[in-house]
């Protein structure tokens, strides 16, 4: 398989006169991504359980990268793989690198959380203990827990001859507990996995008494298992105990055979990620270097793997103590406006009677999803006059609304075509799942292509009316999950043009048939035609700029790392176009370079909401394009995924794009810029996202 950062630039071989240093590292870059949610968590000004939510999403973050991306440079490197990075990093350097970074980052998390955070949160009257701070009381009730509640679940595990070392569940939160014999003097050593189906953080009072009201004390349940080891010990010494966590290689290889059952292939290969190599190994400071070099040698992991974690270990689990019923610890809740074209007043209008009069574009968390795209299915699920409903689902919900409604309309003898990609990284079971229901329900499911994954967000209703037959579509940026649209900022377009109706169509043959259809009216489709189509609209922007007529790209990405992009991007900077860059995470662009990259900027916004969807736009000599999709500018995208792009034909649609994203670029907003050395700068300023929030819903009324 190939990977995003093992693939020489074919643009470099072509384009000899751009610098040999003009990318910046993939991995790095995505580390900076991570530094800069880390210092929302830094930030004082933001209500405190928000802080609390920015270091968990760190602490998950970070645990994908490593069982990912770190997992993946290692098998790489463990294949005895020698290409460099397109940065002209060996996988050997990269590692290197990546490692010293992580653990300066995993040192400021461990700090802002023991000296910054913790000590607000006791004023505020949420406090985590440990057990020897425990008054008796509370020790006696949490003894009876113990008791009752975690110590049947608890098993111990001898290590010695008879007993061979256990296998340890990546991300399992693990004590390392040291016994002596007291007969014999003997060491001992057993491992003791804290259950993940109890609750981490135990309650000691939750606010009891009107004098108590919105406060609450938590004891770690790792604290209460290590207060009560000589009952799993009995008639041994207990000597000392070290917290530990392991990550995993999570990534998953299926060998893909057009004569096998694809679904077979994944399931089994998902049995097989329980047991990935080790990639990762966490100590809570300070750990007995003995049984640390036990741990490193059982593991099979180097001392490079690992991390060193002042305080608790996995503050993932602080989800827990942001979900505390404290509003005025949380930033204000909002209520996504429906779109002012889908209802009059309180009452819901036809979507397809909308549609018929124009485009609506969506604007998620901003719009309403329920009373838009999942307005939509259901309608179309409940309309007698639907005769048919084809969709692509490539992450949902766990009960999920849209889901329901494509099971009602093929039980109400609807033909439904719904494409489950299964392959969705960590969504791999969930969709095994749902599409086992929709199969059982009389839909017709497909799995995608064989050695591609199918992102694209798209779905396609056909109506009849009056004897005529039109279709009506929805393309986004963002998966059909109502859960994350509330918090994943993305755009949309339903539309009833015949042009986009005819492009669906095709595109859903080629996902079901045989059909390799890649000409397309009104959308470009990866792997065939975005990387091509987007470098030739770079090259006719720096051909305009040449020519003296007006001439301009902005580029809202995740993720920008694709070379020939980015050596398209430099072209154009040379011939005097200016780029506008939105990037969200990883950016390997360098921006701001005399004689290479002098009128591009790149801009990052990471707050509230998570920046997520994909527009484009080219000013073409006054005649501006504008492009929505699904496909951040990365090889897996571009190669290995059918991706969407949709040039956005409606002129009200286009005005509300540019209105949308030229705030996000103008002077005095908060948000990070990409300066030409690869650092980071965190520029003080308005909230972007707070004013669409007001502006939108002033919209709405």
């Amino acid at each position: 398989m190939r990977h995003d950062d093992d693939v020489p630039s074919d643009a470099a071989n072509r384009t000899t006169a751009l610098p040999p240093d003009r990318y910046l590292n993939r991995e790095l870059s995505w580390l900076d991504f991570n530094s800069r949610v880390l210092e929302l968590a830094e930030d004082d000004g933001l209500p405190l359980l928000e802080r609390v939510k920015y270091l968990a999403i760190f602490a998950s973050n970070l645990d994908e990268f490593y069982m990912v991306r770190i997992a993946g440079l290692k098998r790489r490197q463990n294949t005895g793989l020698t290409v460099r990075s397109p940065d002209g990093l060996t996988i050997r350097e990269q590692l290197e690198r990546v490692t010293a970074r992580t653990q300066e980052l995993v040192q400021r998390h461990s700090d802002v959380f023991n000296k910054d955070v913790l000590p607000r949160l006791e004023e505020a009257g949420i406090r985590i203990v440990r057990w020897d701070e425990l008054e008796e009381s509370a020790a006696v009730r949490l003894r009876e827990y113990f008791r009752d509640q975690v110590f049947p679940v608890l098993t111990p595990l001898a290590v010695d001859p008879a007993h061979p070392f256990p296998y340890i569940s990546g991300l399992s939160l693990n004590l390392a507990v040291s016994v002596r014999d007291p007969e014999t003097g003997a060491p001992r050593f057993a491992r003791l996995k804290v259950p993940n189906n109890v609750p981490r953080f135990v309650p000691v009072s939750t606010g009891a008494g009107p004098d108590a009201v919105g406060t609450a004390t938590f004891l770690p349940l790792e604290d209460l298992i290590a207060a009560h080891l000589s009952q799993l010990f009995p008639g041994l010494e207990v000597n000392d105990h070290h917290f530990f966590r392991v990550t995993r290689n999570a990534d998953l290889e299926v060998e893909e055979d057009r004569d096998e059952d694809l679904l077979q292939a994944l399931e089994r290969e998902l049995a097989r990620r329980r047991f990935g190599p080790a990639v990762r190994l966490e100590v809570a400071e300070p750990m007995d270097p003995r049984i640390l070099e036990v741990l490193i040698s059982e593991l099979e992991v180097s001392p490079a793997d690992v991390v060193h974690v002042p305080g608790l270990l996995d503050l993932a689990s602080l989800w827990a103590l942001y979900d505390l019923d404290r509003p005025e610890l949380k930033d204000e809740p909002f209520v996504p406006a429906t779109h002012p074209r889908l209802s009059d007043g309180e009452t819901p209008k036809s979507v397809f009677a909308t549609l018929r009069e124009g485009d609506v574009l969506l604007h998620h968390p901003y719009h309403s999803f329920a009373t838009s795209v999942q307005r939509f299915i259901e309608q179309a699920a409940a309309d007698p006059n639907v005769l048919a409903i084809k969709q692509t689902l490539y992450r949902t919900s766990g009960d999920s609304p849209i889901v329901n409604a494509l099971i009602e309309a093929a039980e109400a003898g609807k033909q439904v075509v719904v494409l489950v990609e299964i392959k969705a990284r960590f969504d791999e079971e969930a969709n095994i799942s749902w599409a086992r229901s929709l199969e059982r329900a009389g839909c017709h499911v497909v799995y995608g292509l064989v050695g591609l994954k199918t992102h694209c967000k798209t779905a396609l209703v056909v109506r009849r009316e009056q004897g005529v037959i039109r279709r009506y579509c929805h393309i986004g940026t963002g998966n059909y999950n109502p859960k994350t649209a509330r918090i994943y900022e993305d755009v949309g377009i339903l539309t009833a043009d015949p042009r986009v109706g005819a492009d669906l169509t095709d595109l859903f043959n080629t996902l079901t048939g045989y059909s390799r259809q890649t000409n397309y009216r009104t959308l470009m489709v990866a792997p065939h035609g975005i990387r091509n189509g987007l470098v030739e609209k770079i090259r006719r922007e720096a051909r305009h700029a040449a020519e003296g007529r007006s001439a301009g790209i902005r580029i809202k990405v995740n993720s920008l790392v694709d070379e020939r992009i980015i050596d398209a991007l430099y072209e154009a900077s040379r011939a005097g176009v200016p780029v506008e860059l939105f990037v969200r995470g990883i950016c390997a662009l360098r921006p701001g370079v005399e004689g290479l990259s002098e009128t591009i900027r790149v801009r990052s916004i990471v707050g509230r909401f998570l920046e997520h969807s994909r527009v484009i736009s080219f000013v073409n000599g006054g005649a501006d394009e504008w492009w929505i999709g699904s496909a951040d500018l990365m090889h897996r995208n571009l190669d290995r995924r059918v991706e969407v792009l949709l040039r956005v034909c409606d002129e009200a649609a286009r005005t509300q794009l540019h209105e949308t994203l030229a705030p996000a670029m103008e002077p005095g907003v908060r948000c990070w810029e990409l300066r030409s050395d690869g650092r980071w700068e965190h520029l003080e300023g308005r909230d972007y996202q707070a004013e669409l929030l007001h502006r939108i819903h002033d919209l709405a009324g």
